[in-house]
């Protein structure tokens, strides 16, 4: 499997974990009395610091992840991966940082280097866009 194909899959598998983490942290929430089932506010404004920053984190990649599917596909048929497999594993790797990060903490250091993550991601796209394009 090429670089895209496993930077895709891992990008997606990626938002499988976030989801499956923000799931098991509202089931504790429900469980433990604290939350009714059917009270989550969709964007996670009525929890935790901890939950809404895990629900940003989640919907940032849920965001994102058709652009690098598309890109991924439209270089896959073709037939032009010379223009993704170079950079996809980084992409890849900023999306984990840039969630990471955003879970940690919002301080205004983690804050910038989320943003620094996020457009390194952004220029990749708008690169490999020109390169399938061109």
């Amino acid at each position: 499997m090429g670089s895209t194909a496993t930077a895709l899959i891992g990008f997606a598998a990626w938002f499988v974990l976030l989801s499956l983490v923000m799931g098991f942290y509202r089931i504790g929430l429900v469980f433990s009395g604290r939350k009714a089932a059917n009270s989550f506010a969709t964007d996670g404004r009525d929890l935790a610091a901890l939950g809404q920053r895990l629900t940003r984190a989640r919907d940032n990649c849920f965001e994102t992840l058709p652009i690098f599917a598309a890109l991924a596909l439209g270089a896959s048929i073709s037939g032009r991966l010379d223009v993704t497999d170079p950079l996809a594993m980084w992409v890849l790797y900023a999306r984990i940082a840039q969630s990471v990060t955003h879970v940690i903490s919002t301080s205004v250091p983690a804050v910038l280097l989320r943003a620094n993550l996020f457009f390194v991601q952004i220029l990749i796209y708008a690169w490999w866009s020109i390169g399938l394009l061109g």
